[in-house]
């Protein structure tokens, strides 16, 4: 945080309207409507079948159920066929339609339903995120007002504005293009960028951001870098680079498939021809091959891994935590390593008053020299200010009415209260003010602090010193222990905002390694070293400046309450209820669905080995296998169902689901 008391601009002068984002709907997409269209077949379908409805009443829907969730699966991996690939969702085409050639037309209508929504829901995800990537380049302004050599003002595109051009920012706009200070004096809310809580004061030879919102000041600034390379273009590009990278479990999962159709295929083909080659009958043939693609049918290995980390996803989120897929759910187990944010997720992201200083020669009480700061920032809607108003009301203070209120950017403001003139402001005008050495002193001693010092004058003379700070969330230490224990070393701070600052809140949650005053980028930097060590890194943070090291490390969760819309997009997961504690809850829930993931695969696989080795070496009756292949997916269905109960999320709350 700044030490600096700045000022920014009025409401109506700040909130820059900023172009709408554009949200894809979900029924704009053509996977969601042949999804949408096949569940709704296949529900007025199934209980026409159930209550024994002639075959007329029902075929037909199902034939659709097939034809609507079927289609575009096929076609593709027809078109993967031409490249030689075989693609896992055909191979579920080919044998839902076994299973209706044969006289399972149940069986295969709900296959074709459940990868279709599926494929759904992934395209959903997709388009979601590429809409929250759009978003982010609103944030930069689409123009801005370049001054010749000669002082004359031209309004350009922002894409226009070449290295070394100078561009003039009035109050209360967006700055253009990244660039250092030429003149002027103002305070720039650049939270977007490092995450900082509080508008930070700028003047000549300051460095300032594209996207960022400027105060009271205007500013002139020298374009430093190509709008392309700008760090708000570079926070897009790295989000998008993430975005398109598979996870490693992801790509284990495709070569697993790949090699279970191909086999699938192989023994379905070898099991109808080299019978017949050897003078079989074809009828029986025909039916032993499709019994064996029925009890070969990943049916069971599907459900054995979707009801537990969808059991999990459902019950995280009755308790606050959306989980955006089941990958993301699976994924959340696995990590060793966490790296935290600090503004908005260890704290509250909201600045509030920790300590009240009268000097003894003032003597002011506490109460007093707060009251009197108060009425002096009532007016103002700096951050700091409301703070100030706040901390009064807190303890009902009488906040008196002001006359020649008067604020200036990057020192404070003054007014008339009671006939005397009370100024709040930066400790740092006064450093060749004599009288003021004890409030220097003091105001330096709660900056160590990791504080933000506002000193307070009255009829000129130094009065006081406030302090204030981003507050601690309270479950902030509990949950930073219990992290450190799950994953098995204790977690980073990753933070833009200030050492003092950010060294002063990780001791008091029990934080030993402290990053700080990190850009966007240098948080991607962190998490790819500890990744490039081996770790499977959990980043948990709230902004803009957060989105590219939760897009690039193994799981991101965002806080949600005030998170930015890029953030909660590009988080694996996101706290709706912004309840810090719930993460740890969620990574034990993790734990406990991949556990039961794992016994579901061994009984899924059991019953495939078990009744596919009947059907080669025996006689598997048809009724038998579909039987056995019904009874599998029941089972692992209800064992994967377990996680719904509020049973397992109170075990994870409590610790004792790991």
């Amino acid at each position: 945080m700044s030490s600096t008391l700045t000022r920014p601009a009025p409401a109506e002068a700040a909130r820059e309207p900023v172009a709408p984002r554009r949200k894809t709907r979900i029924f704009a997409l053509p996977e969601a409507r042949w999804a949408a269209a096949a569940l709704v077949l296949f529900l007025v379908a199934l209980p026409l079948y159930l209550a024994g409805a002639p075959a007329w009443a029902w075929g037909p829907l199902f034939a659709l159920t097939y034809a609507t969730g079927g289609w575009e699966p096929g076609w593709a991996g027809l078109q993967a066929l031409r490249e030689k690939t075989l693609d896992v969702d055909l191979l579920m085409v080919v044998a839902a339609l076994g299973a209706a050639a044969i006289g399972q037309v149940l069986d295969g209508a709900l296959l074709i339903v459940i990868f279709a929504t599926s494929g759904a829901l992934e395209a959903v995800a997709t388009a979601r995120t590429a809409d929250s990537v759009r978003g982010l380049l609103d944030l930069a302004p689409a123009t801005a007002a370049r001054l010749a050599d000669d002082g004359t003002e031209e309004t350009v595109p922002t894409e226009r504005l070449g290295v070394g051009d100078v561009i003039l920012v009035r109050p209360g706009e967006r700055i253009g293009a990244d660039g250092r200070v030429l003149d002027g004096a103002s305070e720039v809310d650049q939270a977007t960028i490092t995450g900082e809580p509080l508008p930070v004061a700028k003047q000549a030879g300051d460095e300032v951001f594209a996207g960022t919102l400027n105060g009271t000041g205007a500013l002139r600034v020298k374009v430093e870098r190509d709008p392309s390379d700008s760090v708000i273009a570079r926070i897009v590009a790295m989000v998008e680079e993430a975005s398109e990278t598979k996870a490693p479990t992801q790509l284990f999962i495709e070569k697993v498939e790949q090699r279970y159709s191909l086999g699938m295929v192989a023994a379905t083909l070898a099991l109808f021809v080299l019978p017949l080659v050897f003078g079989a009958d074809l009828q029986s043939t025909l039916l032993r091959a499709m019994t064996f693609m029925i009890v070969a049918s990943p049916c069971a290995v599907v459900l054995a891994t979707m009801p537990p980390l969808l059991s999990a996803i459902a019950n995280a989120g009755r308790h606050g935590v959306l989980v955006k897929s089941a990958v993301v759910m699976e994924r959340l187990g696995q990590v060793d390593a966490v790296a935290l944010d600090k503004t908005g997720t260890l704290t509250e992201g909201t600045p509030r008053v920790t300590d009240i200083r009268p000097l003894a020669a003032s003597g002011l009480s506490e109460g007093e020299l707060l009251r009197l700061a108060a009425a002096a920032e009532h007016p103002s809607e700096h951050p700091l200010a409301r703070a100030i108003v706040d901390a009064a009301r807190l303890r009902s203070l009488g906040i008196p009415l002001v006359e020649d209120f008067v604020s200036t950017p990057g020192a404070g403001v003054s007014a008339r209260v009671e006939g005397r003139t009370v100024a709040v402001g930066s400790p740092a005008r006064l450093l060749d003010n004599p009288t003021g050495r004890p409030s220097i002193a003091m105001a330096a001693g709660l900056e160590e602090e990791g504080r933000t010092a506002v000193l307070v004058t009255l009829d000129g003379t130094p009065v006081g010193v406030l302090g204030i700070a981003d507050r601690l969330r309270e479950e902030a230490a509990t949950t930073v222990a219990a992290l450190g224990e799950l994953a098995g070393s204790a977690p980073v701070l990753v933070t833009g905002d200030n050492p003092c600052a950010a060294a002063r809140l990780a001791s008091e949650v029990g934080i030993t390694d402290v990053r700080a005053g990190l850009l966007p980028q240098d948080k991607v930097s962190v998490v790819q070293e500890m990744e490039q060590a081996g770790r499977k890194v959990l980043v948990v943070g709230d902004g803009v400046n957060d989105a590219p090291a939760l897009a690039s490390a193994h799981t991101g969760i965002a806080m949600g309450r005030a998170g930015s819309d890029l953030a909660l997009e590009t988080a694996d997961a996101v706290v709706v209820r912004d309840e810090l504690a719930t993460i740890p809850a969620v990574v034990r829930l993790s734990r406990q669905a991949r556990r039961l993931v794992v016994q579901n695969l061994v009984i899924a696989a059991a019953f495939i080995n078990s009744l596919a080795i009947w059907d080669l070496a025996g006689t598997l009756p048809l009724p038998m296998g579909v039987a056995g292949h019904e009874g599998s997916t029941v089972i692992v269905g209800l064992n994967g169902l377990r996680l719904l109960a509020d049973s397992a999320w109170r075990r994870a709350h409590a610790g004792t689901g790991r």
